[in-house]
């Protein structure tokens, strides 16, 4: 449930409220807007029978909370989320593009892809060091030694790096290194993992998983955020359904309601959704139009070479050509896009 504070309740008031929660075991989730403040309660909301809170001082109403997702939910913060990821945000009023290979291949293959990102208006370098494929005879990545490699190319072009970790072990690697972690959609509903990254104190971007619903998926951002960390990006990668003509349908309805549903940002990779180079422009301009806080962008220097999926993968000189076409669909959405 939530306590909505009247507008004019004092610090005290709210402090008083928040103690006599806290005396009953339970949680508190303060959301400070700029007229209302918004008390969450986190635990069994029955503790708090015969404890009058509705007449306390300040207090203007109560609202039960129906979904499982707590936290993550925008009854407990109403405001849009802004998350800092080293020296820029995800957020409302930008439009982020994370861009590089699908899978880092060698030290001068990423460095050249971050600096040709970083030209074309990228303030992310995305590159996947730990590869989880569907064959096992697939590139499974270069590991610590790519690890090293996106933070050389991060100190170099002062990008912000972001790297999908698959195991607690990938875990222990990753956040020597990079600046933002990747959950992907195959370990969306790894709760072990969900709860390792929600400790390690660096922002963390959730994909939603190949079948799972929206609450499945805020539910796996719940994990997260319980642990203490409330900087999470939420994905849109395309789900599995009985269409054949693209790797994955990419479902756009879901940036509006995650943004009805939740105070998280969310973006969309129409890379992974679709699998072909060429719906990749298309998909992001309605992806932006939908309302979508940021992409993320495959992009190789040789994709008729990669050793991961280079049929989806944009060229540098497509890759410049869509951030420049994408320049005025940001503008219609009040967001900024530095070019």
């Amino acid at each position: 449930m939530i306590i909505i504070m009247k507008p004019n309740a004092s610090d005290e008031a709210i402090q008083r409220v928040a103690k006599l929660i806290q005396s009953k075991g339970l949680q508190v989730h303060l959301s400070k807007g700029d007229e209302v403040t918004i008390v969450g309660v986190v635990g069994d909301k029955s503790k708090l029978r015969g404890s009058n809170i509705e007449i306390s001082d300040g207090v203007d109403k109560i609202v039960q909370v129906t979904e499982s997702y707590k936290l993550v939910n925008k009854k407990f913060h109403p405001e849009d989320s802004v998350i800092p990821v080293k020296n820029t945000v995800i957020g409302p009023d930008t439009l982020t593009v994370m861009a590089g290979p699908c899978a880092i291949e060698s030290h001068d293959q990423l460095l050249s892809c971050a600096e040709a990102v970083k030209k074309a208006g990228a303030t992310i370098l995305r590159g996947g060091a730990f590869k989880p494929r569907t064959s096992p005879y697939s590139f499974q990545g270069l590991e610590e030694e790519g690890l090293q490699y996106m933070e050389e190319a991060g100190r170099i072009t002062g990008l912000a790096t972001i790297c999908e970790v698959t195991s607690l072990r990938a875990l222990s690697m990753a956040v020597k290194y990079v600046d933002m972690l990747q959950i992907g959609a195959r370990n969306m509903q790894n709760f072990e993992l969900l709860k390792e990254v929600g400790r390690s104190g660096l922002p963390v971007m959730l994909k939603r998983g190949l079948a799972a619903t929206v609450d499945e998926w805020l539910n796996a951002a719940e994990y997260i955020i319980s642990e203490g960390n409330p900087n999470i990006v939420l994905c849109e990668r395309g789900i599995r359904t009985y269409e054949t003509a693209t790797r994955n349908t990419l479902d756009l309805s879901a940036v509006p309601v995650i943004r009805a549903k939740s105070h998280l940002p969310i973006i969309v990779d129409p890379s992974h959704a679709t699998g072909v180079r060429a719906y990749v422009e298309p998909l992001s301009k309605a992806a932006v139009a939908a309302g979508a806080d940021g992409l993320m962008i495959e992009v190789h220097p040789c994709p008729s070479c990669a050793l991961s999926d280079g049929p989806q993968s944009l060229t540098f000189e497509q890759f410049h050509q869509l951030m420049t076409d994408l320049k005025p669909y940001a503008a219609l959405e009040g967001r900024r896009i530095d070019l």
